[in-house]
């Protein structure tokens, strides 16, 4: 197991980030999927159940599959939870269209659910845990 870090603990914090919005949680209410999310050091995989984080553990996890997985650097991370970030990094599109991001897997879920997933990680944006 990795030792902990600043990226992988604002990771941990997102399911609890995530049962405070309930307008992010009703806007998810049709998502149902397993997906790799983190940085490329720590990843975790992650349960989504009708919006909410029902199981999110470190990765790897040996047998555990995943449909898709959004990873950056955990300095794109930290670039992109500033309260206001430099263009370019204030979008998960973005990110991956830079080379700072990489998304893999069957993207139709992430792409479904876009929104979602732009404001699912930029909860510890929103609640100033990256500053």
């Amino acid at each position: 197991m990795k030792k902990s870090d600043p990226v992988s603990e604002l990771f941990s914090q997102l399911p609890t980030l995530l049962e405070s919005d309930t307008a992010l949680i009703q806007r998810g209410r049709f998502l149902d999927v397993d997906c790799l999310l983190g940085s490329t050091e720590q990843a975790f995989h992650v349960a989504i159940r009708a919006g909410r984080i029902i199981d999110m553990v470190s990765a790897p996890v040996l047998m555990r599959s995943w449909t898709f997985g959004y990873r950056a650097t955990p300095d794109t991370w930290i670039a992109f939870w500033q309260p206001m970030p430099k263009a370019g990094w204030h979008d998960l599109l973005s990110l991956t269209k830079r080379g700072e991001a990489h998304l893999e897997g069957d993207i139709k879920p992430f792409m479904t659910h876009l929104q979602y997933f732009k404001d699912l990680l930029a909860l510890p944006r929103k609640s100033g845990a990256a500053s």
